[in-house]
């Protein structure tokens, strides 16, 4: 009976609240029969066991109908309580959140090892490496670029080709640092498999990425990879296999 006074329609609350706590009180002993029986043990521990037992439905029957009498508080909204949060956040705040990222290499760096440039650089700076084998990138997305000229006019999304070649610049970091290739060698796609969109990516997102190279053949130039990228904390795009070939 006390789940189904938790929830009824407000209009009617009282009666549901009024009739369960009927039923409750009922089922409890009756404490007039109790005396008449151990009328000789009124001290007993089942008499006062059974009166304790009708002080509590009494003190519930109070709790639950003043619960249903009263109005209750209003619960914020989930934006509410996101602004209420924001009000005390400042912008020393929001910079200290990415203060123990270090960067390893800063853009002026990943243009010595990319040859690629405006409009078509992707990477903005890398904040972990492991020569020959992985690497961890920042492109931060802004309307200023201009493929969001197009696409689209009235909600711009970054394309998903371009978080492809973003994933791919990321790991040309890596491989034109390896053996058999130099930093500003060109290098082409030769292939891409497993390619899943999460989410879009907008101006404002700062896409962070990640890629691995699962192979290296030093003597044909060809590499293979595989990479993923966040916004947030959020899988926004991931590569089962990412396939790149020095140019000769």
């Amino acid at each position: 009976c006390w789940h189904e006074v938790a929830a009824p329609r407000r209009r009617r609350a009282p009666v549901f609240a009024v009739e369960s706590l009927v039923v409750a009180v009922q089922s409890l002993p009756s404490l007039s029969n109790c005396r008449r029986k151990t009328v000789a043990k009124a001290n007993s521990l089942q008499f006062r066991a059974v009166q304790s037992m009708h002080r509590v439905a009494l003190a519930l029957a109070l709790v639950a109908t003043d619960a249903f009498v009263r109005p209750t508080a209003r619960m914020p909204s989930p934006s509410g309580l996101r602004a209420e949060v924001a009000e005390g956040l400042t912008a020393e705040d929001v910079s200290k959140l990415t203060s123990s990222v270090e960067t390893v290499f800063p853009v002026e760096e990943v243009q010595k090892i990319l040859p690629h440039r405006y409009p078509f650089a992707l990477v903005d700076k890398v904040v972990a490496y492991v020569p020959g084998k992985s690497a961890v990138g920042i492109k931060c997305v802004t309307f200023n670029e201009p493929q969001f000229t197009g696409h689209f006019p009235d909600r711009p999304i970054m394309p998903g080709v371009m978080q492809i070649e973003a994933l791919a610049q990321l790991a040309g970091v890596v491989c034109l640092q390896m053996e058999g290739a130099e930093p500003g060698a060109v290098f082409f796609f030769a292939g891409v498999d497993g390619v899943k969109w999460k989410r879009p990516v907008v101006p404002g997102d700062t896409l962070v990425m990640e890629v691995e190279i699962t192979n290296w053949k030093a003597k044909f130039g060809i590499a293979k990879a595989t990479g993923r990228a966040y916004v947030d904390g959020n899988l926004a795009v991931e590569v089962k296999q990412m396939t790149f070939a020095l140019a000769k």
